[in-house]
């Protein structure tokens, strides 16, 4: 491989790190909360692309308020999902997933009568600039989401070990039962995590909506690579998702450049067996007692 196509292929890499680290430590910790895996978590990520189309490409809005609008409006759907959906069935797993799932066809169906079925819709770039770095161009669009990705995660992180609220976060999410017996509401906590996984994924749609085709379709394309994400790294781990999310998005980006797309999905499947046979719980998961 050139060292120019290496460099470009990094960048490539870069970009689809950040975007499934965003997708992914948003349903890392609605899980570590409400211990439900939200299959409609994909379509979070569609519905804050199909926002900046809406708003950007068809009304004619800014483009930074529209992707800003994505990321609120994906918020509430998280918080109108908790309640009607995550906490009526807490405690039953599968009821939550089937119900998850079945949301997740219907947004599917909904975008697909409004928009169309089977019509990739481009949205323009607000920018046509490239980063020449020796002598290999970057597109801009895919660099602009490492600092968003980065200043959203870090925020993350640091709310949540500094700021009281983010504390009841990580403590509900480690022993629902003890953070009650503190006066921790378990429904307000679980609401703002869903609310913060929804913003986290309709950011990241938004930003990555310029790059990727915007189809009915587009949840279903990230949600499996998402879970495989959140389970490398450890369920309910942001730490451990940030780290899959970059071993993914490298050696996925790179095997497809190299051989293909099929090729790369086999190697990291292969990866996903390999970390879960010697750590059953995930790279930084912890381990069940």
């Amino acid at each position: 491989m050139e060292f120019t196509t290496a460099l470009q292929t990094a960048a490539n890499a870069a970009a689809v790190s950040c975007m499934y680290a965003m997708i992914a430590v948003g349903l890392s910790l609605a899980f570590g909360v409400m211990q439900m895996a939200n299959y409609a978590h994909g379509e979070f990520f569609m519905a804050g692309a199909y926002t900046v189309y809406a708003m950007y490409a068809l009304g004619g809005y800014p483009y930074w308020a529209a992707v800003a609008a994505g990321a609120a409006i994906v918020a509430g759907l998280g918080l109108a999902v908790e309640r009607g959906i995550f906490r009526p069935t807490r405690g039953n797993v599968l009821a939550g997933f089937m119900a998850a799932a079945g949301l997740a066809f219907i947004i599917q169906v909904f975008c697909g009568e409004v928009y169309g079925w089977g019509l990739m819709r481009y949205i323009p770039k607000p920018w046509m600039a490239a980063f020449s770095i020796a002598g290999a161009d970057v597109d801009v669009a895919r660099i602009i989401i490492i600092p968003f990705a980065v200043a959203a995660i870090g925020g993350l992180i640091f709310f949540m070990r500094r700021f009281r609220l983010g504390r009841a976060l990580r403590a509900v999410a480690q022993d629902p039962d003890a953070a009650s017996l503190q006066g921790i509401s378990i429904n307000k906590i679980t609401a703002l995590a869903m609310g913060i996984a929804g913003a986290l994924a309709g950011l990241a749609g938004g930003l990555m909506s310029t790059i990727y085709a915007v189809t009915p379709v587009l949840g279903h394309q990230v949600i499996l690579p998402a879970f495989i994400v959140v389970i490398v790294g450890g369920m309910g781990s942001i730490e451990g998702a940030v780290l899959a999310s970059i071993l993914f998005g490298f050696t996925h980006t790179f095997v497809t450049t190299i051989f293909d797309a099929v090729v790369a999905n086999m190697v990291v499947v292969a990866m996903m067996a390999a970390v879960l046979i010697v750590r059953p719980q995930g790279m930084m998961g912890r381990v069940a007692v």
